[in-house]
């Protein structure tokens, strides 16, 4: 369905639309971030503070977000995508002359009342954009050289400004969530295969590029992959952090060491437990039986996701909502397997578990466009 058919169908209005919501998946986000309150009053000793209440008060901002980004018709946040993206652009540059730093890296803006990461910002507004490109692009283009040229390059424009801040794993996952845009759009295949085979040639350039004037990758990079490809090399330095995280995971059994119990986390041993590594203290302390369950409701997230992008009639609707699911599980995956040893550590919070305030509260303003999708998707007429 084209857009101006879908802009002129029967939406709901007023009360109907809190009944349309997508309730299952609201609940599943809250059940998540209940999660993390409990693992962030864990890891504080048995305290709300200085993590779970201020991690509480950022989801009851970013949920009542959600809800007001979903009763907003999906027409108003089509036709403002362009200009969200422009002003997240203009933000990730703003950064490079004003960022606050934190942790050796610039990556944040401080606001006074509140530091905001504008690459969490680009990854929805990335998604945004280029769910309206393709309802806009007619289906017979979408795979000509001069039309994927386009989002290729709304794609690497965010991606090269925050491998500047510098920051790898968020450039990974831009790269990663609009890729998947492309390929849900139907872009031939065989660009997907090009890139892969660049990227392997690029994967052989960087090792080779080490230690020379053109070195591709900051020395604390390669020193992740040193430490990805064999951690015991430097088990109290560059192998601390996983090392430590694969002794949480292991001791934690199949039901943990009980609540509150975790060694690795009270002891302080495990390194960023309230952020980047809180899934090893859910392991730890409630063993393979707990990350399960998380992973079930992490699940259960994508298939709603899923279930609502492929019964939508708007073009625009389907691809926003798969969109932001991609998202949300490049989010994951990524950081489980980095605390698992499966990829290199890059520092990709736990989506609603982790302490921090930018990707909770934008991470659900994502899901708020997705829930107007489904709000306002096309229904006949009573």
């Amino acid at each position: 369905m084209s857009y101006l058919e879908y802009s002129v169908q029967a939406t709901p209005s007023g009360f109907r639309k809190i009944l349309y919501l997508n309730w299952p998946l609201a609940l599943l986000l809250t059940a998540v971030a209940c999660v993390g309150f409990l693992m962030l009053y864990s890891v504080a000793g048995g305290s709300f503070s200085p993590w779970s209440e201020a991690q509480i008060k950022r989801f009851l901002i970013g949920f009542s977000l959600m809800i007001t980004v979903a009763m907003v018709p999906i027409w108003f946040w089509r036709n403002v995508s362009g200009v969200a993206y422009l002003g997240a652009l203009a933000m990730l540059l703003a950064v490079e002359f004003f960022g606050a730093i934190g942790m050796g890296a610039q990556r944040w803006i401080d606001l006074g009342f509140v530091r905001l990461q504008p690459s969490e910002l680009m990854k929805v507004t990335l998604v945004m954009l280029l769910a309206a490109y393709y309802d806009w692009l007619p289906l017979r283009r979408v795979s000509h050289p001069l039309w994927v040229a386009v989002p290729v390059l709304i794609i690497l424009a965010p991606t090269a400004l925050v491998l500047g801040q510098p920051d790898l794993g968020t450039a990974i996952l831009l790269m990663a969530g609009g890729g998947a845009m492309m390929f849900f759009a139907g872009v031939h295949w065989a660009y997907f295969a090009a890139v892969l085979a660049a990227a392997g040639g690029l994967v052989t350039a960087v090792f080779q590029s080490r230690g020379t004037d053109w070195q591709m990758l900051q020395d604390y990079q390669f020193r992740r992959i040193d430490t990805f490809l064999d951690p015991s090399n430097d088990p109290l330095g560059a192998g601390y952090h996983i090392t430590q995280s694969k002794i949480a995971l292991g001791s934690g059994g199949w039901t943990g060491r009980g609540f509150m119990q975790g060694t690795q986390s009270r002891l302080n041993f495990l390194p960023e437990k309230h952020t980047d590594f809180i899934f090893t203290t859910l392991a730890e302390e409630f063993g393979f039986v707990g990350a399960g369950a998380l992973l079930v409701l992490y699940a259960l997230i994508i298939a709603f996701c899923l279930h609502s992008a492929l019964t939508n009639a708007s073009r625009y609707g389907s691809l926003v909502t798969l969109g932001m699911a991609m998202t949300f599980f490049l989010f994951f995956a990524v950081n489980m397997s980095m605390v698992m040893g499966l990829a290199p550590v890059v520092g990709v919070p736990l989506p609603l578990v982790s302490y921090g305030g930018s990707a909770m509260v934008v991470l659900l303003i994502g899901f708020g466009v997705a829930q107007s999708a489904h709000v306002h998707r096309p229904r006949s007429r009573r």
